[in-house]
């Protein structure tokens, strides 16, 4: 009988930090990768209960493009927790007003609810213009169709 490999929280120590570019690309398709590298699932010793993914930094936030009329019909709530606090942004109006939330409530949406997922989005550093304060790290730029 064959033992399964389950890796422990020691033997995922070795973090690897990558820079995207979200320069004129689609938000669904950037965000689907970016929620697949923040839960380890491109490394092979992935395991959906362990934090095993690795760092991430996007740049270009504010040059992030959707497809078809989603720019004016796409809608962001907010909340204020008080009766009537229900705040209504568009994208393009989130946008201008702080774009590095349109990737960060997309990316939020794809992590796994709990614990685990509050972990993870926290190593997720979004940047609006594409200066980052991260080159000590040495990110690796991940190259996208």
């Amino acid at each position: 009988m064959k033992n399964t490999f389950l890796p422990s929280k020691n033997s995922l120590n070795c973090k690897t930090w990558y820079l995207i570019n979200a320069e004129n690309k689609t938000l669904g398709r950037v965000a689907s990768q970016i929620a697949q590298i923040l839960m380890g699932k491109h490394n092979s010793d992935y395991s959906y209960h362990l934090d095993a993914g690795d760092y991430i930094i996007v740049i270009n936030a504010g040059k992030i493009v959707l497809s078809g009329q989603k720019s004016t019909t796409k809608l962001y709530y907010s909340h204020s927790g008080r009766p009537g606090g229900m705040k209504t942004k568009t994208f393009s109006q989130l946008k201008d007003y702080m774009p590095e939330r349109i990737i960060e409530k997309s990316v939020k949406g794809m992590l796994p609810k709990g614990p685990l997922g509050r972990n993870l989005f926290r190593k997720l550093k979004v940047y609006a213009t594409d200066e980052h304060p991260h080159a000590a790290q040495q990110p690796i730029l991940i190259l996208e169709n």
